[in-house]
């Protein structure tokens, strides 16, 4: 039987499905704040997600990467499709909020009701985007956007997190910055799948279109996608469509020999203990962590506890019978690290693939804690760590 945060969390999730805007902004507060009930939120809006496009936009600061933003919602919503936006903003040393500057050059779209912007603050996150910023693109993709649109707050060479959120990334560069490669550094260069220079009415646009091939001439990609180059006049929409049409021609193929590079993260980390009251005397007594979900799962004779850790969580796992696979594990080799957990979008493609291969499952795809579907992996296939898929965003 689930316990109150789970069952608060499914018919939040229920609303978010069904297009409920307030559902929608309450549970973006949540999961940027971490609370209890987010990580069970998460598990609930994970089989909804895995539909949308997400789209990361970044580049260095001052090259109106949020002026192309309007502009591309604005295409985006003549093809009648609709779009979440995350604009990662900088935190304000007051009061560690986002400053909102993105959000102010988009209110144009603030009263369309397919069009959802969130401003949120870096919190001291290296990278350009938030530590929540992955979670939030999952909440959205649930809540049937066709396109997420994630603007980074700025990047530098070493500033390519986005890379590890979004499916599509677009570097946005400008001429007549001074060294026009300042941004084409090995790190942002490598994580670009569209290039756009916009500001391409101004002197130099063509220099720099030219650096960008230069760069682009050395090195190949795994998946055979050439990068275009794109030229822009945001402030006036030009090239936008353009844009739009090469973010339509790459190639995004789940299951197939392209890989989107969201399909797996890591969910959880699977510790097996005696008892769980004893284990949280460490993790809530001394770490200050705090349990998100508490399940017993009968046809797995185990008590569950979940304490999320940033994305990824620690799920306790307490046998409640000696002869289960947590007793077994525990009389055997005695407390510690029993699996690792992976994310999927599509848990059943995920397993015809397996299959193909020749891995050894465990199972066939089933419930279990917190109602989400999924499969074990033989630690014979994996390299000696038994794996959990799990189906998710």
């Amino acid at each position: 039987m689930r316990d109150g945060v789970a069952q608060i969390a499914a018919q939040m999730a229920t609303q978010i499905a069904a297009g409920d805007a307030r559902a929608l902004a309450r549970a973006a507060t949540a999961i940027e704040n971490q609370t209890p009930k987010s990580a069970a939120l998460l598990r609930e809006l994970g089989p909804h997600a895995g539909r949308a496009l997400v789209l990361g936009i970044t580049g260095p600061p001052g090259a109106g990467k949020s002026t192309l933003v309007d502009a591309l919602v604005r295409a985006i919503r003549r093809e009648g499709k609709t779009v979440g936006i995350l604009a990662v903003d900088p935190s304000s040393r007051i009061s560690g909020g986002a400053i909102l500057g993105d959000r102010i050059r988009m209110q144009a779209h603030h009263a369309d009701a397919g069009v959802f912007i969130r401003s949120m603050a870096t919190r001291g996150s290296m990278g350009g985007v938030a530590r929540a910023t992955a979670d939030l693109a999952l909440l959205l993709d649930a809540a049937g956007r066709d396109y997420v649109i994630i603007e980074t707050v700025g990047v530098g060479q070493d500033e390519v997190e986005i890379a590890n959120v979004a499916d599509l990334t677009v570097l946005v560069l400008v001429p007549g910055m001074g060294d026009d490669v300042q941004a084409i550094k090995a790190g942002v260069m490598e994580i670009a799948d569209i290039f756009v220079i916009n500001k391409a009415d101004h002197l130099g646009a063509e220099r720099v279109e030219q650096e960008i091939h230069g760069v682009l001439s050395l090195r190949n990609r795994a998946d055979g996608w050439m990068p275009p180059v794109v030229r822009t006049v945001a402030t006036e929409g030009a090239g936008v469509e353009e844009l739009l049409a090469a973010i339509h021609a790459f190639p995004r193929r789940r299951g197939g020999t392209a890989i989107s590079r969201r399909e797996f993260a890591i969910d959880h980390l699977g510790v097996a203990v005696k008892s769980i009251e004893a284990a949280l005397g460490f993790y809530e007594g001394q770490l200050g962590m705090q349990v998100s979900l508490r399940e017993t799962v009968p046809h797995e004779k185990v008590n569950v506890a979940m304490l999320p850790a940033g994305g990824p969580r620690i799920e306790l796992l307490e046998p409640t019978d000696p002869e289960s696979v947590i007793g077994r594990f525990l009389s055997k080799r005695g407390e510690g690290l029993h699996h690792v957990a992976l994310r999927v979008p599509d848990l059943n493609a995920a397993v015809d693939r397996l299959r193909k291969a020749g891995a050894r499952l465990l199972n066939e795809p089933q419930t279990g804690a917190g109602g989400h579907r999924y499969v074990f992996v033989h630690p014979a296939s994996t390299g000696g760590v038994l794996l959990e898929l799990i189906e998710g965003g």
